[in-house]
Formats: C-alpha cells, sequence, structure tokens
C-alpha cells in the first residue's frame, strides 16, 4: 500500500490489551503483587500480553481478539510496506517456581519446514531476580550433540549447558537453536517472535511429551545467546537491537510526547509496557487510557498524537518490531 493510501485510512488510537494467563505445571497459583490473580485451578507460568487470543481492553475494538484486529486493519496496526499481517510478537511475563523443561525453538528455515509460518528468537528482560536467580543459556563449549543425547537419556544434561547468574534489569538474548531452561528466582518480560514452538529435551521427570528428535535437529552447538550490553542514550536505554524486535526502556520525566517515542525511523507499531509504576496516555483524540503496573498497550503505527504521563514510579518499557533483511 503507498504511503497517500495508508494516510488516508482512519486512526487507530492506542488500546490497552487484557493478560491473558496461562497454565504451567513449573508455574505459581498466586501472581500477587505482579497481577491480582489467583488461579482456581493449575498453576500460572506464563501472562500473556500480547497473544493472539488476548483480547482488546479498551476502545472501538473491546472485545476482540488481537489476532483478529490484525487481520481486520493490518496496515492501520503494522503501517506500510509490513511483511506480514500477522500479530509479529509475542509479549509474555514468566512466573518460574520450578525449573522449566530444557528446551530449544527452532529458527525459522525448521519451522517452515514442518509447516509452521516462523521460528521463534526470544529475549528475557529481567524485572526481578533474587540472589539464586539463573538461567541456563547454551552449551559449554566443546559439547556435542552426541554428548546431548547422551545426557538426555541418562539425567546429565545439565552438565552440558552452560548456567549464567541473572539480576534485575539483565538483557538475555536467546535466539532460535539455543538450548535453554529457566530456573526459579526471576520474574521475566519475554519478547519473541509470534510463535510458541518448543521442542523439550529433558523435564526432569515430569509426565509431558519430549521431542527428542526435533530439538536436537534444531540445536546449534554454538549461536549469538548471551547477556546484552546497554545502550544508554539522551532520551533511552536501548536494551536490545536485533532481527525481530528492538527493546527499550524510556524516560519519561513528568511527561512524554509520543513524538518522541520512537527511534530512528521506527515509525511502525510498538507496544508501551510498565515494568513498574503507572502511567496515562493522554490525546485529543481518543479518552484517557490508563497503563497499570504491569499493563501494556498497543501503538498502532497511525495512531493519533498522545502525551504519556508519569502517574508515580512508572518504568516504561517499548517494544517494537524489527523486520529482518531480505
Amino acid at each position: 500500500m503507498a504511503e497517500a493510501e495508508h494516510s488516508s485510512l482512519p486512526q487507530l488510537a492506542p488500546f490497552r490489551i487484557e493478560p491473558l494467563y496461562d497454565p504451567r505445571i513449573w508455574g505459581y497459583r498466586d501472581l500477587r503483587p505482579w497481577y491480582d490473580h489467583v488461579a482456581e485451578g493449575d498453576s500460572i507460568g506464563e501472562v500473556w500480553l500480547t497473544g493472539d487470543q488476548c483480547l482488546v481492553a479498551t476502545g472501538p475494538h473491546a472485545g476482540k481478539k488481537l489476532g483478529d484486529l490484525f487481520h481486520e486493519a493490518p496496515v492501520q496496526l503494522l503501517g506500510p510496506g509490513a511483511p506480514t499481517t500477522d500479530s509479529p510478537l509475542l509479549i509474555k511475563v514468566l512466573f518460574a517456581r520450578e525449573k522449566l523443561s530444557v528446551q530449544v525453538h527452532p529458527d525459522d528455515k525448521m519451522a517452515q519446514k514442518y509447516g509452521d509460518p516462523r521460528g521463534k528468537t526470544e529475549c528475557w528482560y529481567a524485572l526481578a531476580a533474587g540472589p539464586e536467580a539463573k538461567v541456563a543459556l547454551g552449551l559449554r563449549p566443546g559439547v556435542t550433540l552426541d554428548q546431548v543425547r547422551a545426557g538426555i537419556h541418562d539425567g546429565t544434561l545439565e552438565e552440558s549447558l552452560n548456567i549464567v547468574q541473572v539480576v534485575a534489569g539483565d538483557l538475555i538474548f536467546v535466539d532460535a537453536g539455543t538450548v535453554h531452561a529457566i530456573w526459579p528466582g526471576a520474574i521475566l518480560l519475554e519478547t519473541q517472535q509470534n510463535c510458541d514452538l518448543t521442542y523439550r529435551m529433558y523435564d526432569y521427570g515430569r509426565p509431558r511429551v519430549l521431542h527428542i528428535e526435533k530439538s536436537l535437529e534444531a540445536t546449534k552447538l554454538v549461536t549469538r545467546a548471551g547477556k546484552i550490553a546497554p545502550t544508554v542514550l539522551a532520551d533511552r536505554t536501548v536494551l536490545i537491537d536485533v532481527e525481530y524486535f528492538r527493546v527499550e526502556r524510556l524516560v519519561v520525566d513528568g511527561k512524554r510526547s509520543s513524538e518522541t517515542l520512537a527511534s530512528g525511523t521506527d515509525t511502525g507499531l510498538c507496544y508501551l509496557f510498565a515494568a513498574d509504576g503507572a502511567g496515562r496516555l493522554v490525546g485529543s483524540d481518543f479518552e484517557p487510557l490508563d497503563l497499570p503496573a504491569r499493563g501494556i498497550v498497543a501503538v498502532p503505527a497511525n495512531s493519533p498524537t498522545f502525551v504519556v504521563e508519569d502517574l508515580g514510579g512508572l518504568e516504561l518499557i517499548r517494544i517494537a518490531p524489527n523486520w529482518p533483511a531480505k
């Protein structure tokens, strides 16, 4: 669609998204104080913030599934020239009471080989971390696939994993093909391709399906995974800027106009997440929109202008898709 055609579309105002509480065997029943939610049944391990099944919470599309809105208004949401009409990013908050499975995600090529549209590269931002917080991130130097296979079967796989300490504020990159696991002790904001493909290698004896052969096929012995050093700029801290996504921590300082949120030529869809504190979006073309702690707002590509107000202690995280080079 040409730029002129895009500009003629009705503007789509920012809107808040309802979180979706996803049961996981390794999670918690009580998510307070992070979310005012106590599970009646199974433990909750993941709070999905932008999943296709999440509901739009505010505005004229309230009650609609987010995935359906992307299919109805892709250009308004993503901007002209986006290589997809799907929601590009799945954003979650992870609550691990027990060790997750040792697992690996496929890259785009492998996912498409088996009929899925995309693979799963992700990153984790540590919202909080205790003294024992760790993750397994990749394989130790020199470990072979034969050693990995043997470790799966004899229960010694952890000996082949690279273990990384986690502290609050860390940004950890996990590219597709990285063998990894999350251990208890940290609350993580996860940004990933909009894909939930996970191949479990080892699950500590829990009665869940393993995907040993596919996990070995997906495994890359050496990857780019690791902690990413932040880049501190005058008005933001860039936590990560790679293919698929860019994650930033923004300085609000009382209030901040929407024109200053984007960086460089990034003018498409973005999400604003309140890692702490609370905020409000105020614009002349829509009703004031509250952003509570751990809440998320979608800012469409053709959003009207607005101001973000800090209502107290706001730590604002901005997340935007990056399109891989063709």
